[in-house]
């Protein structure tokens, strides 16, 4: 069995993360985390992790970058694996969680879903394929309530890509400020935000009069939480170390 605290409780994903584990034999949620201390379910909710009245197995974020410190602390000293599921993080941030990863098991990604990472994977695959015979345009759609841009995942995809390719790209994320051609060196990435859109991905490869698209469309956020469900499981008995969904996928 693995107890599973919730950081971000209160929020829509963290309801979808209880709704999950809540249908399984396997795990537990027996706490929570959030400024609003609401309770909806058998288990309680504190506003920091110092405050949680028992010590999970695992905690699974998804709140805010905000809560980095304080997770990072109550995790350091308790040894509590760490699965991190919110974006929106700078790269100071990021760097803190990678060091982290020295101490405790953290699971880390920008996106839960196995169908996102198995974009993931194709892409790179295309990209090693096609080079620098195609231009390369990421597309990403989410809800209008969303605060970060581009997505985590679109950056996720555009990393991935890169590194296939030798890090010889640049990402551009504006083009009405910049009256030139597109350069060969470039990855375009453009968000779109309106409505409920829980979370749709295009990798666009075009070239002479051809273009391939990989897309991927979550319809809605429980794909998410059953793979951060799945993450803490796995987590809960692993070494101090950096890991992601290609460990599942």
């Amino acid at each position: 069995m693995t107890n599973i605290a919730i950081c971000g409780a209160n929020g829509k994903m963290g309801k979808n993360i209880y709704n999950c584990a809540s249908e399984r034999e396997d795990c537990k949620v027996v706490a929570g985390i959030d400024i609003y201390t609401k309770e909806y379910a058998d288990f309680p909710i504190v506003e920091t992790p110092a405050q949680l009245p028992v010590k999970p197995d695992v905690i699974i974020d998804f709140s805010n970058p905000a809560s980095l410190d304080g997770l990072l602390d109550y995790c350091f000293s308790t040894g509590t694996p760490l699965v991190i599921g919110a974006t929106g993080y700078s790269d100071e941030q990021i760097a803190k969680i990678k060091a982290a990863a020295q101490q405790i098991p953290v699971f880390f990604t920008f996106n839960m879903s196995l169908g996102i990472n198995l974009l993931v994977e194709l892409a790179k695959k295309a990209a090693a394929v096609l080079g620098d015979q195609f231009d390369i345009e990421i597309v990403e759609k989410h809800h209008n309530q969303k605060i970060d841009a581009p997505s985590g995942t679109a950056i996720m995809l555009a990393n991935a890509i890169n590194e296939t390719l030798d890090n010889s790209k640049h990402y551009v994320y504006d083009r009405h400020s910049r009256r030139q051609k597109r350069e060969k060196s470039e990855i375009g990435m453009h968000a779109i935000r309106g409505g409920t859109i829980v979370g749709e991905h295009d990798v666009i490869f075009a070239g002479n009069d051809e273009v391939i698209t990989l897309s991927h469309s979550a319809a809605s956020k429980t794909v998410f939480a059953a793979g951060a469900v799945n993450a803490a499981v796995f987590l809960k008995d692993q070494k101090p170390g950096l890991y992601d969904m290609s460990k599942l996928v």
